[in-house]
């Protein structure tokens, strides 16, 4: 071949490639000048936001950094125990990241779980998530994207989302069911409340008092059971098979009692069962596996990987829903579901009142780009927490939607958060106990 043309080949190339790289525009060369040599913004400082606007104590930190004008939020809620996340945060995580830099989320993320020694703690957990989130918050605020698209981006439009139909007699339940249903939800999670008891997830119903030998909140595993299993029954009759139904056990029955619900659950067609069994009952879902095929879903309680990692993979349940801050943040939340999808394990985060609006957007954020995404609980947020959270994830048809600003999206308005303090409450916003007739505590 002449050098001529070589000459020519390489030209035709040239022009060719040109044609096919990305136009650089003004606006991007001012921010690679920007950023050029630009040092990692460092942690100026941490603080928590505390603030109850729905009757809920939620918990949020912020990280600011040396940087102005770039900060970031965590969800750090721990609505049981939310006076011992702050000095958590304040006084133990504070003081050793101070003046790190803000770009390696995984390693601060590793050395803050090993700086208390004892780890897996529902309080640490929660604190260590807030710092997790902030962090994940910055990035993506200083790539000018959200957080999904830095997770590799978007396996679907929008996160298919059920609903709470509670109420204190069947019928109630189905009304309000229908209610949700008319609004788009295509998933339900129905509760019903037993007559003269403190059922779980519903009001009470007014009705004789079976005699015990305390005068505390009751609660009778056998009776119970019976009238959850008639609420199924009713409602798989009258909304019909379009509607896919849930119902949460809550942990409240013995290992035997779990198994035989969910058995008996088998042929109302359950989406799923949530919660048969305690953390510290985890060898029975064994059992429920060998007698039936009911959906299981199972985690909301759990802070440690020795919870989690059996059930996956064994593949003893169908749907991963912990409490996301409860297991320390997105970052741990994410390799969970990327677990879970080589198991066949789907996600359905806990996204109860008491997730601040920064952890549903985490929440919502997991759902978009994990594959393996089964479903999201929702729960509504109300005009006190939009005045405080502004950015919050919008509700349409039963599907959540993620906010597409940079990082998680949302800005808290701390003067109208100190309008919502803490409220002491008989319990500090713990919960009190429930006893079986002969007075025994049960777990809840």
């Amino acid at each position: 071949m002449s050098i001529e043309r070589r000459g020519l080949l390489k030209s035709i190339a040239g022009a060719g490639a040109l044609a096919l790289a990305p136009r650089i525009t003004n606006a991007d060369e001012q921010v690679a000048r920007a950023t050029r040599g630009t040092p990692p913004p460092r942690i100026r400082d941490i603080s928590v936001i505390e603030c109850q606007p729905d009757g809920v104590r939620l918990t949020v930190v912020k990280i600011t950094t040396d940087q102005p004008g770039l900060y970031g939020y965590g969800c750090a809620t721990f609505t049981q125990r939310a006076d011992l996340v702050k000095p958590a945060v304040e006084k133990y995580l504070r003081p050793f990241l101070l003046n790190k830099t803000t770009d390696r989320i995984e390693d601060i993320w590793q050395s803050c779980y090993d700086s208390s020694y004892w780890k897996n703690g529902p309080v640490l957990n929660n604190a260590l998530s807030g710092i997790d989130q902030a962090l994940w918050d910055i990035k993506g605020r200083q790539a000018g994207m959200p957080v999904y698209q830095l997770a590799g981006g978007k396996c679907r439009e929008a996160v298919d989302c059920y609903a709470h139909a509670s109420g204190p007699d069947f019928q109630d339940v189905v009304d309000i069911a229908k209610k949700y249903m008319e609004q788009g939800f295509r998933k339900v999670r129905v509760q019903v409340g037993v007559p003269g008891m403190a059922a779980y997830g519903s009001a009470h119903k007014d009705g004789d008092r079976l005699k015990s030998l305390h005068d505390g909140p009751l609660f009778e595993p056998a009776y119970a059971m019976r009238r959850s299993l008639k609420l199924l029954e009713i409602c798989r009759r009258e909304l019909g098979d379009e509607v896919e139904l849930l119902h949460d056990m809550h942990e409240r029955f013995t290992p035997n009692q779990a198994v035989q619900f969910c058995k008996e659950a088998e042929q109302y067609r359950m989406f799923f069962l949530e919660d048969p069994l305690s953390p510290e009952d985890l060898g029975y879902f064994r059992q429920i596996r060998r007698n039936c095929a009911t959906p299981i879903a199972m985690g909301e309680l759990f802070n440690s990987p020795y919870e989690w990692q059996p059930l996956i993979a064994e593949q003893l349940i169908d749907y991963i829903r912990v409490h996301v801050s409860q297991v320390g943040g997105f970052s741990p939340a994410r390799k969970i579901a990327i677990l879970a999808e080589q198991f066949g394990v789907k996600t359905a985060w806990h996204g109860p009142g008491d997730v601040s609006p920064v952890g549903h957007m985490a929440n919502v954020t997991l759902d978009l780009v994990s594959y393996n995404f089964g479903i999201q609980e929702y729960s509504p947020f109300n005009d006190r927490t939009q005045a405080i959270f502004q950015g919050c994830p919008q509700m349409k048809d039963g599907y959540l939607w993620v906010n597409e600003k940079p990082g998680w999206g949302i800005e808290i308005d701390e003067k109208e958060a100190a309008k919502s303090p803490f409220t002491a409450g008989p319990l500090n916003g713990g919960w009190g106990e429930v006893r079986l007739r002969d007075g025994t505590v049960i777990k809840q």
